[in-house]
Formats: structure tokens, C-alpha cells, sequence
């Protein structure tokens, strides 16, 4: 089949499906998914509200494809082999760099999962998916420590929701593209979370 004879996809020219989701993405982050409606998104993307039907059924199956492109990301971590072998702190080390990873690669769309209130079932599974990977990351946290790799004089727990929260708040400043590096920046977590502020003697 020539070029010329190869299917098209319906809706304007210039948008696809993958642009107007990033588009959507954004508009989701700055004005907050509930407060979203589809006339703001066919305003920022500058095309009529029934074209954007063309590419999706509906809002909640952006947010949906959103939060698939997240999750993803984040649920492929603990595929790869250097997630299942090796030490725990080797592994937790490895989950912990690569969640930095997918976070500076897919910030929007980590900050649209960061930011579900949980209103719609969309949203819930989302959300349950996310404490599934966290509860996966706390456990390597435990083995680590169970293992003397981590001190044993902080709760756990502690340790966890200040790993978590550290993390997650790279969303609210980090910049791409700018002086600090995606590889930078996983350096410095990971040097701070393991090894504390104190120089080194």
C-alpha cells in the first residue's frame, strides 16, 4: 500500500489523539480536573467541543489515558529485573532513581496522579493502583532494613512517607531542561535518603 493509500485518523489536522491528551493534561494541572469542563479544553486546544469527540469518547476517558500513561510508567519499574534480584537496598535504590526517572520524563501526567482527589471511580482505581506501588516501594524499605542495610533506629513508616513526600514533591519545582539534570537530581535524592546531609569525613 502506497503512502498516499494509508488510513488517517479522523479530527482536525495537526491534533491527534496523543497531542490533545497532553494538551488536556495541562489544562487538567491548571485549573483542576473537576474544574475542567469540555469547553475550556476545546478553548486551549482551539478547536470546537464536537471535534474533540473525534479523538475521545469523553473527559473522563482523557483522564483515564492520563493516569494509564503514569501508572504505566510507574508499574513498569517493578518489572524490570534489577527491581526483583539482588539486595534490597540494590532493588530499592533502582525503584527509587527510576521513579525519579518517570517522573521528570511524564511530570504532567505524575501531577495529575499526584493531585486526584478521588471523585470518580476513574480517579479511585488510579489512586489504588498508586498505594499499590507505594506499599510494594515500603516493603523493599522494611527488607532493606531487616537486612541492616538501613539503620534501625527510625520507624519505617517514617522513613517511607519522608521518601514519599521528598519524591513527590519534585512535581511542585523541578524544571526540565533546566541547570539541574534528570540524572542529577536522582543523585541527590537518592545521596540524601541514603547516606544524610552530613559531609563526609
Amino acid at each position: 500500500m502506497s503512502t498516499t493509500d494509508a488510513p488517517t485518523k479522523r479530527g482536525r489536522p495537526g491534533y491527534d489523539q496523543q497531542s490533545v491528551l497532553q494538551i488536556a493534561v495541562e489544562v487538567f494541572n491548571r485549573h483542576g480536573y473537576d474544574a475542567t469542563s469540555m469547553g475550556i479544553l476545546a478553548e486551549n486546544l482551539g478547536i470546537s467541543k464536537s471535534a474533540i469527540y473525534h479523538h475521545v469518547p469523553s473527559k473522563g476517558d482523557l483522564l483515564k489515558l492520563a493516569l494509564d500513561h503514569a501508572l504505566g510508567g510507574l508499574e513498569a519499574i517493578l518489572d524490570q529485573p534489577e527491581a526483583q534480584t539482588g539486595s534490597a537496598d540494590a532493588r530499592l535504590e533502582f525503584v527509587l532513581r527510576q521513579t525519579i526517572s518517570v517522573l521528570v520524563e511524564r511530570l504532567p501526567f505524575v501531577t495529575l496522579l499526584l493531585r486526584l482527589r478521588g471523585n470518580t471511580d476513574i480517579e479511585r482505581n488510579a489512586m489504588e493502583r498508586r498505594r499499590t506501588f507505594d506499599h510494594t516501594v515500603a516493603a523493599l524499605i522494611s527488607a532493606a532494613r531487616d537486612e541492616g542495610s538501613l539503620r534501625e533506629d527510625i520507624d519505617p513508616r517514617t522513613v517511607t512517607r519522608l521518601l514519599f513526600g521528598t519524591i513527590n514533591s519534585i512535581v511542585e519545582w523541578y524544571k526540565p531542561g533546566g541547570t539541574l539534570s534528570p540524572e542529577k537530581l536522582a543523585d541527590d535524592v537518592i545521596t540524601m535518603a541514603f547516606k544524610g546531609l552530613s559531609a563526609p569525613r
